[in-house]
């Protein structure tokens, strides 16, 4: 049986207390001053009112780590927008593992609550379908709470033909998410009926719901991970392997099966996805995922994507110039930095600033 690398593939806490509101505003209005737009504070009425590609969030890196917080849960009392889960495809027992290193044993803080009450208790080192319970209890607890993204880094990638697939990726999210699931099928649903051909389509023609209408919903976005990325005998990449799968359900007539967005992983000038050959997958590419300071610092032109109503993923947001610490900066330069990079066009700001709580629920007009 082929390793991992020889493969060839196939009690519960307030939200936002009114202190905490506050602090967001004040930091929101700093960091527009120090970004030099120019403009005034948009208010949380003015951002639930546009569409998701027309936001800028803030978004914690490795949210599962045990070192980060105790329970995934503290992660999502941050008030951030998007979460990340490292996860392994653990075909010796069948299971999606959600760890920083192994794949064959989990290491994180996911608790397998059914209750509110069981966020916050409990052994951890639990599996994805875990993961994705504390989510779904957590949303349940916090109604009304704008969109989440949960960011999947598959490490080692899928493993099809041992029986880790997208499509058995796909069935663990329905069975532990349910309808709170945006999928990519409704991108392609037309407000009057019908569908767009393709997700390219949908978004170029700005088909993103609001933040509003997206209240208590998870968007999951997934990249290749970093084994993966490095290991010379694999072909077939997550960002390929996934959008191949879509593709074909939508030739099939069973987009609706599909849960996850693919994207383009690291940063790259022009369209990133003119690296994939085949001509046919390119069009259900419309999230991009990759380093702040790549994009911002040699130059890339983004405006593309917000002009297109693209989604994109800015990592390690703390290494623009002037870099900023990895974990605890001011909660003035840390907000100034979420609106530098809005003003550059990204969807996501991602970083570790897990203890700026103000910062991680800015939501702020993108561009």
């Amino acid at each position: 049986m082929p390793g991992p690398m020889n493969r060839r593939r196939s009690a519960l806490r307030p939200l936002a207390a009114p202190r905490t509101a506050l602090l967001g505003t004040l930091s929101l209005f700093l960091a527009l001053g120090a970004a030099g737009t120019g403009g005034t504070t948009a208010s949380a009425a003015d951002t639930d009112a546009l569409p998701l590609s027309s936001t800028t969030t803030s978004g914690i890196h490795n949210t599962y780590d045990p070192s980060a917080f105790t329970y995934l849960a503290q992660g999502l009392d941050t008030g951030t927008s998007m979460i990340e889960l490292d996860v392994w495809d653990d075909f010796f027992t069948q299971e999606w593992k959600v760890s920083h290193s192994s794949l064959t044993s989990n290491g994180n803080n996911c608790v397998n609550a059914s209750t509110a009450a069981d966020l916050y208790t409990g052994g951890a080192n639990k599996n994805l379908e875990s993961c994705l319970d504390d989510v779904r209890v957590w949303l349940g607890a916090h109604p009304g709470h704008g969109p989440l993204i949960i960011k999947l880094e598959m490490k080692a990638g899928f493993q099809a033909n041992l029986g880790m697939s997208p499509a058995k990726l796909d069935q663990s999210i329905s069975a532990h998410l349910g309808s709170l699931v945006y999928k990519p099928n409704d991108l392609l649903n037309k407000p009057g009926g019908g569908q767009y051909a393709t997700l390219d389509d949908a978004a170029k023609a700005g088909n993103w719901p609001t933040r509003a209408q997206l209240a208590g919903k998870v968007l999951l976005e997934i990249i290749p991970g970093t084994v993966e990325e490095g290991n010379p005998t694999d072909s077939l990449w997550t960002d390929k392997e996934y959008a191949t799968y879509v593709r074909n359900l939508h030739t099939a007539g069973n987009t609706a099966q599909a849960n996850i967005f693919p994207s383009v992983h690291n940063a790259a000038s022009g369209d990133p996805r003119t690296r994939y050959t085949d001509t046919s997958l390119r069009p259900w590419f419309v999230a991009f995922d990759g380093d702040a300071a790549s994009y911002i610092n040699n130059g890339i032109d983004t405006s593309w994507y917000d002009t297109n109503h693209y989604l994109l993923f800015m990592t390690d947001s703390q290494n623009v110039s002037p870099a900023l610490d990895d974990v605890s900066p001011s909660v003035a330069d840390a907000s100034a930095r979420v609106a530098l990079l809005a003003k550059s066009h990204a969807t996501v700001a991602s970083n570790d600033w897990r203890g700026l709580p103000s910062v991680q629920s800015l939501v702020v007009p993108r561009g």
